[in-house]
């Protein structure tokens, strides 16, 4: 159902009327002013939220929903990597109906890794969409989450990949957007905001809390964080000598990105990129029609049930591009990852690291354990873990444990699924657990 807003003004005065209602940022510029007068596009119903999570399976991880929810589209300008000024889109998510629309926390939300570049999180049929809703809109949280530089309406001309301070940038400035469509349309917010995010999310959250925290503490009101299956430790994920699952499309997206970002990654495609590969991998992702799926059907990238993450690490990669990654401390590209890990800061609010043991792309032993021993290795009582596999385990195992043939289908299909599937509503569930204490 799409209801548009009747547009009375232009775009010039609601920018400015808005900007007069909630002030502008800290910077002094127009970060994080709307671009367009965010649009409703529907009302999910409370009966319409129940029925979702009820046929998936997710309700009793959710819970029954307290109020509608009202999605809007949201189209903000924000900077790129060397803070030029562009602009990125997302979508904003307002409990309705039984929910009062006053002294709403505010969940910032950034979403995991994309390869289609045409996607928006401003769509209510959208599975990540959806969850939000159930998961935090319809408990009584306002919800902002962005579509990231390079995606959906973003003018950026590429997807800055993990690059740390730009994920911060562009959560940063959704937060501003968040407030001045709130202010539009009447919504009050508490000004406590939530910072969480899942997956590539997960480092965004993280980075934005860092920069929050370190630039902004006097705009944005920190109150919790939660950041889910993060990659925060990217240089030892350098060190690894297997690949992770999902490997053929992460890590060609990452050292892509970071050519782009610092111009010093390799010196041609070819010098870290086999054929056919180096002939068009700059360019592949995120793609204008291809997803994890026809990546693979369609050849643009190796994979399949017969092709294991070696197998396809070795089928892009030129072997002595990775080997000097993994073993020389002035590599290029380790000391990109090395610029964009997330550890050496003192988180400052009440903050959560989540993850499942058995996560097979974003291994906790790699990134949140190693994150958690940074943060408590200078006193940080405030930094906290939780392990979800046990629930990973009992809801989606073999008789409520992980299979361990690794030649069985079921094998095949539960760490297919873990991290894309099983492991996030267990996180945002424990992220709750942490907002409900700080709302």
């Amino acid at each position: 159902m799409n209801i548009p807003m009747k547009r009375t003004t232009s775009l010039a005065v609601l920018s400015a009327l808005l900007l007069a209602a909630c002030g502008g940022s800290d910077d002094g510029d127009d970060r994080g002013n709307l671009l367009e007068n965010p649009q409703l596009l529907t009302t999910l119903t409370a009966a319409q939220i129940d029925s979702g999570t009820a046929a998936s399976g997710l309700q009793a991880i959710s819970g029954r929903a307290r109020c509608d929810v009202q999605v809007l589209s949201l189209n903000y300008s924000t900077v790129g990597v060397n803070s030029e000024k562009t602009n990125a889109s997302g979508v904003m998510l307002v409990p309705a109906g039984s929910c009062p629309s006053t002294n709403l926390p505010l969940v910032a939300y950034a979403k995991g890794t994309d390869v289609q570049k045409p996607r928006t999180l401003a769509n209510p049929s959208d599975g990540e969409t959806f969850l939000l809703a159930a998961m935090y809109a319809a408990q009584g949280y306002a919800v902002v989450a962005t579509d990231y530089l390079g995606f959906a309406k973003s003018s950026y001309s590429y997807h800055p990949y993990l690059h740390a301070d730009s994920e911060a940038t562009s959560v940063i400035d959704s937060i501003r957007a968040a407030r001045r469509a709130a202010a539009g349309r009447n919504v009050n917010l508490s000004g406590k905001v939530m910072l969480t995010g899942y997956s590539q999310g997960g480092h965004s959250s993280a980075a934005a809390q860092r920069a929050i925290e370190r630039d902004y503490a006097g705009e944005i009101n920190v109150a919790g964080a939660a950041h889910l299956a993060g990659p925060y430790n990217l240089s030892g994920s350098f060190k690894l000598t297997d690949a992770i699952a999902g490997y053929q499309f992460f890590v060609p997206y990452l050292v892509t990105a970071w050519q782009k970002v610092y111009g010093n990654i390799y010196s041609n495609p070819g010098q870290a990129f086999k054929a056919p590969y180096a002939s068009y991998i700059e360019t592949l992702l995120p793609n204008p029609t291809l997803n994890y799926t026809t990546l693979v059907t369609t050849g643009a990238l190796p994979g399949g049930p017969n092709v294991t993450p070696n197998q396809a690490r070795d089928a892009v990669f030129q072997p002595a591009f990775i080997n000097d990654s993994r073993t020389d401390p002035n590599n290029a590209l380790f000391l990109a990852a090395k610029k964009n890990d997330l550890l050496g800061w003192n988180p400052r609010a009440r903050t959560l690291l989540c993850g499942g043991a058995g996560d097979p792309t974003v291994p906790p032993a790699v990134h949140r354990d190693v994150a958690q021993a940074d943060f408590s290795s200078r006193g940080l009582s405030n930094v906290t873990s939780v392990d979800v596999d046990p629930q990973v385990q009992a809801a989606f195992g073999v008789g409520g444990r992980a299979p361990t043939d690794p030649t069985s289908a079921a094998f095949a299909n539960y760490y297919g699924n873990y991290h894309g599937t099983y492991e996030p509503p267990f996180c945002h569930a424990a992220a709750r657990t942490i907002f409900e204490a700080v709302k």
